[in-house]
């Protein structure tokens, strides 16, 4: 895919990498305290792993081996920049997607292709989803079965609520993000954001994700 000149999200990618340049990354640094000045790069974390963007090419990478990162990360990394309001903060105000300002028109996407999955994909996992909230670096929550805190930026906290499924009900799964995020990103980016945190979540427990996740 990485070779895929026609796709349109790394169409998307290019098109960010550009708008990058034109920043004023003072101003970035000011608006988002979380990404930090290192060496050629400006460094920050996205559900634990470290991410640079080189400050001359705009190119995004992950700071483990200086490989691209993967497309879902670069999207919610230069629509994080791109974004951001001068006035945003975090409001410790916890809301469904659907309360989000602009996500009405998404919902029942969101619930099909984000909420299901992430059921699916943990229906008789309770253990390993616990673990896999600690293996990137996230708390575990009491409110469901298997709850979990995590940051998908330090900015833009997310939390997971799983509740797991007998022989009368499926399994359920929420995810819950502060009010403010989308003072922070695009509210179709509060989309991609929960997509890869289930991917994360998924990997770091060592499952096949189940459903119509969308994919990238």
């Amino acid at each position: 895919m990485l070779n895929d000149t026609t796709n349109n999200y790394l169409k998307a990618c290019e098109n960010w990498r550009l708008k990058f340049l034109e920043m004023d990354k003072q101003q970035l640094l000011e608006k988002l305290p979380e990404i930090k000045r290192e060496a050629d790069y400006l460094t920050l974390k996205l559900f634990d792993r470290n991410f640079g963007i080189h400050s001359e090419t705009g190119k995004i990478v992950s700071l483990e081996d200086l490989q691209p990162a993967e497309i879902i990360s670069q999207l919610n990394i230069y629509t994080l920049l791109g974004f951001v309001s001068p006035q945003a903060r975090l409001l410790d105000k916890w809301v469904p997607f659907r309360e989000l300002s602009g996500a009405s028109p998404f919902t029942r996407a969101f619930e099909n292709h984000v909420l299901i999955p992430f059921a699916l994909t943990f229906s008789g996992q309770t253990e390993k989803l616990t673990k896999a909230y600690q293996a990137l670096g996230g708390s575990t929550l009491s409110h469901s079965d298997a709850g979990g805190l995590l940051n998908a930026f330090d900015c833009i906290p997310l939390k997971f609520h799983f509740w797991d499924g007998d022989d009368e009900f499926p399994a359920q799964a929420n995810i819950l993000y502060d009010y403010s995020a989308t003072d922070f990103i695009h509210v179709e980016s509060t989309v991609s954001i929960a997509m890869e945190g289930i991917e994360r979540l998924a990997n770091a427990a060592q499952l096949e994700i189940k459903g119509p996740i969308f994919k990238m």
